[in-house]
């Protein structure tokens, strides 16, 4: 199984690394799932030239970086919507300037892609599109993981397939 690890990356203080990092561990070695990271995936289809340019075009060359902006989006749209099992996406409120963000929960939701919001702020601070699109609801990664175990444990994979 893929997991999609979905998160504001620019707008996050630590580029939205340190709860993927902490995830993402479990998830391979508790669960045998795999992980993308888009956090850590930074060039993703992108040339050489492109991935030493793409934050300077964005006020020197409005064309060039809109066609590599793009080619960002399709390449994380199509690896979500043709091979991820499941998206976690972890909203801490610094993701307010994010569009990727609630774009790919909309892209996972409309796949019928199982979406797993992690959040500690209260229910009625989080926007409708992410609820809407969410078919879980955590307060924490821990209680996350602990569905997870509950869901996805090697155990009860097993015993899945001998019934």
């Amino acid at each position: 199984m893929l997991a999609y690890l979905c998160g504001p990356i620019d707008s996050a203080d630590d580029g939205g690394r340190l709860w993927r990092r902490k995830l993402a561990p479990f998830l391979r070695d508790q669960l045998g799932h795999r992980v993308y990271d888009p956090a850590e995936d930074t060039r993703t289809n992108l040339t050489e030239e492109e991935t030493a340019n793409f934050r300077a075009w964005q006020t020197t060359d409005l064309d060039r970086f809109r066609r590599t902006a793009r080619k960002m989006i399709a390449f994380d749209l199509d690896l979500l919507e043709h091979k991820a099992d499941y998206l976690i996406c972890y909203w801490d409120g610094a993701g307010a300037q994010s569009g990727g963000t609630p774009a790919e929960l909309i892209a996972a939701y409309r796949k019928g892609i199982p979406v797993y919001l992690v959040t500690p702020l209260p229910v009625e601070e989080i926007n409708m599109w992410l609820l809407g699109c969410s078919d879980q609801l955590f307060s924490s990664v821990e209680d996350l993981k602990e569905f997870l175990a509950s869901r996805f444990s090697r155990e009860r994979q097993t015993q899945l397939w001998k019934d």
